[in-house]
């Protein structure tokens, strides 16, 4: 089933040595994070009690404890989507805007209990109607106008974030009511400094507080303004060339200046912005589709709307700025065991990329994909099977069923053991839509592969 098309075309590739790959981050960090995660919803819950947070009216004390736990998952949001390279390197990015989605709407859900409760406890108290109460409350005490603005402004980006809103927005719409988050915790959280019991009748709790809100901005400005800035300065990128790899698929090779100090692997992707007109402030993740080498860096974009299709349109010379590398799908995850890239459409960019890098003879690389005509890489892959080896086998045709990761006529039992008779051996790794990863990712387990041995991250927004 291993099939080699015609030899390469003579396509431009990265020159340069390869840099040595970078250690792959001690799993123990993560248990670590989590316990930090943990343990500032504990001191919360602590502080709370310790300041007296159960005594008075009922709902008003729990008022307080679900304020105080949604401000602290708020921050946490922000954390998690700090760009904090080695919390990035550690978890991957798809799994931090998991976490980064959950807390956010575990967040506003105690935000909205946080309104309830205090205000219907503080009606009982004083004994008047409850949206009287809430009016009151909003125009007379401090910062009450800028919470109810904040809160408007994160009710926004939490609609937005559902799942059928955010298929009805392009990528660059979406993105740019998502930056209103910052604004809106910005607004939210002041009015717990001038009113709320924890800060004005407490030092500990203020220092705590000071210093959680201190930390998020402070990362927030280091990790997505600074270091972001510093190095698309620092490396200078340009675009060099502009190729067509397959219709509606370009690569783009850029050179920059020391791109060796760069702290990439294969399969990482950047956040990349291009100075060629209006809309240049916009940020786009495309993945490198080439291991790292000398002073060039290619990634390879799909036209799939207005952001992808001005790529296509670049002209040699002009500037790049990046925000990066992020991604965990390296070869960093590697147990040593013959590797199997499993990659869908677009998907091959970042198994091209794990093929530099992990250098296995015995690799196998599946690749799902219309047509031959439509392969990405075609003439590179071929050359790779022939050169290195590599198990090469193209999946062709339309999609048999809803469902299923093969094609019409190989969808049968027992072909993936029919394609890669020792899978249960191998580690997998696996790039394309978030659907057919699933359905691969089923089929793995089901013919032995444990879930450890099972690589993948969404690259979906």
């Amino acid at each position: 089933m291993h099939e080699v098309g015609p030899p390469p075309t003579g396509r431009v590739r990265p020159a340069g040595r390869r840099r040595p790959p970078l250690p792959p981050p001690r799993r123990a960090w993560r248990g670590a994070a989590g316990a930090v995660a943990a343990s500032t919803l504990a001191m919360a819950v602590a502080l709370w009690a310790v300041n007296g947070g159960a005594d008075g009216e009922p709902l008003s004390a729990l008022g307080r404890l679900t304020g105080l736990l949604a401000s602290d998952l708020l921050l946490l949001q922000v954390l998690l989507m700090a760009r904090i390279p080695l919390v990035e390197r550690v978890f991957g990015q798809d799994r931090l805007a998991r976490w980064h989605r959950w807390t956010g709407f575990s967040s506003f859900h105690l935000m909205l209990a946080h309104i309830v409760f205090i205000t219907i406890g503080y009606a009982g108290g004083a004994r008047t109607d409850v949206l009287g109460e809430l009016w009151e409350l909003i125009a007379d005490y401090p910062g009450m106008l800028l919470a109810t603005a904040g809160t408007l402004l994160l009710a926004l980006v939490v609609v937005t974030s559902i799942r059928a809103a955010r298929r009805r927005l392009r990528y660059e719409s979406w993105h740019l009511l998502h930056l209103y988050a910052y604004l809106g915790v910005g607004l939210a959280l002041p009015h717990q400094i001038w009113t709320g019991t924890d800060f004005t009748g407490s030092a500990w709790s203020r220092a705590y507080w000071w210093t959680l809100y201190a930390a998020a901005v402070l990362t927030v400005v280091t990790f997505r303004a600074g270091l972001p800035l510093w190095r698309s300065v620092y490396h200078r990128l340009r675009v060099e060339q502009v190729v067509a790899e397959s219709p509606g698929v370009v690569s783009v090779y850029l050179r920059g200046h020391r791109l060796d100090r760069l702290p990439i692997r294969a399969g990482q992707f950047f956040l990349w912005r291009f100075l060629d007109g209006p809309g240049w402030s916009r940020a786009h993740p495309y993945t490198l589709s080439a291991g790292p080498a000398g002073d060039v860096l290619r990634i390879t974009v799909k036209d799939l709307g207005d952001g992808s299709r001005r790529v296509h349109r670049l002209r040699p010379g002009t500037r790049a700025l990046l925000e990066g590398p992020y991604g965990a799908l390296t070869a960093a995850q590697s147990t040593g065991r013959p590797p199997l890239l499993v990659a869908a459409g677009v998907g091959i960019t970042a198994m091209r990329a794990l093929l530099d890098d992990l250098a296995a003879p015995d690799a196998v690389l599946l690749y799902r994909v219309r047509g031959r005509a439509e392969a990405v890489f075609r003439s590179e892959l071929d050359a790779l099977s022939r050169r290195r080896g590599v198990g090469l086998v193209y999946l062709e045709g339309r999609r048999s069923r809803r469902g299923s990761w093969l094609p019409a006529g190989l969808d049968v039992p027992g072909m993936l053991h029919h394609l890669v008779p020792d899978v249960a051996v191998r580690e997998a790794y696996l790039c394309g839509p978030p659907e057919w990863m699933a359905a691969v990712h089923t089929e793995l387990r089901a013919a032995g592969l444990p879930a450890g041995r099972i690589h993948r991250e969404e690259f979906a927004w």
